[in-house]
């Protein structure tokens, strides 16, 4: 772990210090580690130098995030931006959300470098294994890392603990259908030249799942919620580059044997190109905008009424009459 703080802010936020942590990229040997955290910090490193270039999808979702802390009345003075890549989602939050420091963090230490300023600072650190003291945070958020974690439940527990009691965590990740349209062309392009395929796309977390992931994590009032986003591209290999830009191309710790080829990337831009394009020859590509937003428990904290519990009808409010479930209204 790499620190990198200004002087300055380093001594004016004492009450958020930094635990030592064993490394965290260094598998237990019964755990199943879908991802191969070593080949994901160094796509990241690559990608941080042109990152600029290709970030428009980290700007999207950040503004989802700093909208939806803008519906939030209240005020987070010591926020974490956990996986801050080039520092897209601190230079959104500037002046929202009453945050007075705001910590930054990425598993790549050349994005942790461009993101750290006189005012925000950055440091190294691996969501799999947060270095940080229990609740150190009134705020936490992560803007498209989380789907790269091998242990999401587990890395969601311990955001939760360096949250303050009442504290916030809004996140946004890639779900399931982004990039569904690669990964066909893909898997049926190497069927057809190798006999066989190998997953090349990295899985994503289903919708359904979400809330239920930070219920079970010990967040209060959980919610998850998705956007579909479409973008389109002369052709897959742009696509392709525009993966590698951000840093988000596979990082499967399975990977397969034999390397992928010219011939199959020629043939799955080829069906890419039969199957996805549009009148104007531009083909289009699925991103699936998970955002979460849990809240650390707390004693006088708001909690959904129990079934039942109701004090008024929801039928007279309507002005309409109840029927038992499975009773079918009749025709007036």
């Amino acid at each position: 772990m790499a620190p990198i703080l200004p002087r300055r802010l380093a001594s004016a936020s004492p009450s958020v210090h930094i635990e030592p942590v064993s490394d965290p990229t260094r598998p237990a040997a019964d755990a199943f580690r879908p991802f191969d955290r070593r080949r994901h910090a160094r796509n990241r490193a690559r990608a941080a130098a042109g990152f600029a270039a290709h970030r428009f999808l980290f700007e999207a979702a950040g503004e989802g995030l700093a909208d939806r802390l803008d519906d939030v009345t209240r005020r987070f003075p010591r926020a974490l931006d956990l996986g801050c890549h080039d520092g897209t989602l601190g230079r959104l939050l500037a002046g929202r959300g009453g945050i007075d420091i705001l910590i930054q963090s990425d598993l790549s230490e050349s994005f942790a470098r461009l993101a750290a300023t006189d005012d925000r600072p950055a440091l190294v650190a691996d969501e799999e294994a947060l270095p940080f003291a229990e609740g150190a945070f009134d705020l936490v958020l992560s803007n498209l890392s989380l789907h790269w974690v091998n242990d999401l439940p587990g890395s969601l527990l311990q955001i939760r603990r360096v949250l303050k009691p009442d504290g916030l965590f809004l996140a946004s990740l890639f779900g399931a259908d982004t990039l569904g349209e690669l990964r066909t062309c893909l898997l049926e392009a190497e069927s057809a030249i190798a006999g066989g395929a190998h997953m090349r796309i990295a899985p994503f977390a289903d919708l359904r799942d979400a809330a239920g992931l930070l219920q079970r994590a010990g967040f209060a009032l959980p919610v998850a919620d998705s956007d579909l986003l479409t973008v389109t591209y002369a052709d897959a290999f742009l696509l392709m580059a525009d993966l590698r830009g951000m840093g988000e191309q596979s990082a499967l710790a399975d990977a397969p044997d034999r390397p992928a080829t010219r011939r199959l990337f020629m043939e799955a831009a080829r069906l890419y190109q039969e199957r996805h394009a549009d009148s104007d020859g531009r083909i289009r590509a699925t991103f699936r905008i998970v955002c979460l937003t849990g809240w650390a428990p707390a004693e006088n904290q708001q909690r959904p009424l129990r079934p039942g519990s109701a004090a008024a009808r929801l039928a007279n409010a309507l002005g309409t009459v109840e029927r038992p479930a499975g009773d079918k209204a009749r025709p007036r």
